[in-house]
């Protein structure tokens, strides 16, 4: 497999000028754990994520060295450290120079690159330009649905894979993270809902795709406000009980 048939499409990205309060609401709102940081021309340069927010001085988390360590490691990494802990743009706090991978990438090489360069996402690039995003949950779906014995997915799996995902993306209705597996015409749909309709929407968009032979739901639907999550139907424990 290859990085276009796990990947997360719908990349939400931020400029270094952004705030951080914007960044991390960002995160929250799009119920993703870290953001790509593009320069005013679109141009990737740098990543933001939840682990960027550990050692802030709003919460009392910043670094705190001894006097002989600080000598040891000099006044460059003190002076690092204080704008990673006390910056208030994205572009003072973000890893820069940020690892990325193509579309025809295999999943071996991407988790390779992960655990080389302990990382937990990897932009998918076409050229200069962002086409999707690989998480660490992108390849645990990956795994979720391979574990269901099912066939690799073939060139006509991955047309069918790139009209769901074109009947589905341009709504406003559409899931957020939205992840579509195909194999053997048989349909996967992962992402987060705040909107119970929107599980019918995807499914029936994807029902109406030619070429899909059954669609497995299993959205997530989330409460903004509380953060409280169920699984879809399909993946509640207490119904494949009862089925």
């Amino acid at each position: 497999m290859r990085a276009h048939q796990i990947m997360t499409r719908q990349v939400v990205t931020i400029g270094t000028a952004a705030s951080i309060v914007d960044a991390a609401n960002a995160m929250l709102d799009n119920h993703v754990s870290g953001l790509p940081v593009v320069d005013d021309a679109g141009k990737l340069i740098g990543i933001v994520s939840e682990g960027d927010f550990i050692r802030r001085a709003e919460i009392g988390t910043q670094r705190k060295r001894g006097r002989w360590l600080r000598l040891l490691l000099g006044p460059g990494k003190s002076a690092a450290d204080f704008v990673h802990e006390h910056g208030r743009k994205v572009g003072e706090i973000m890893t820069g120079h940020p690892h990325t991978v193509t579309e025809d990438t295999p999943l071996e090489t991407i988790v390779h690159l992960m655990e080389k360069n302990h990382v937990k996402r990897l932009p998918v690039m076409r050229g200069d330009q962002i086409v999707g995003i690989v998480t660490r949950k992108n390849l645990l779906r990956a795994v979720a649905d391979l574990a269901r014995e099912v066939p690799d997915p073939t060139a006509d799996d991955d047309k069918v894979r790139e009209r769901i995902i074109a009947a589905i993306e341009n709504n406003d209705w559409r899931p957020f993270g939205l992840s579509v597996l195909v194999r053997d015409g048989v349909v996967h749909l992962n992402g987060v809902i705040t909107e119970e309709r929107s599980r019918q929407a995807a499914i029936v968009a994807a029902e109406n795709v030619c070429g899909v032979k059954e669609v497995h739901d299993h959205l997530c639907w989330v409460d903004t406000m509380s953060g409280f999550y169920l699984n879809s139907p399909e993946d509640d424990p207490a119904h494949k009980k009862a089925g």
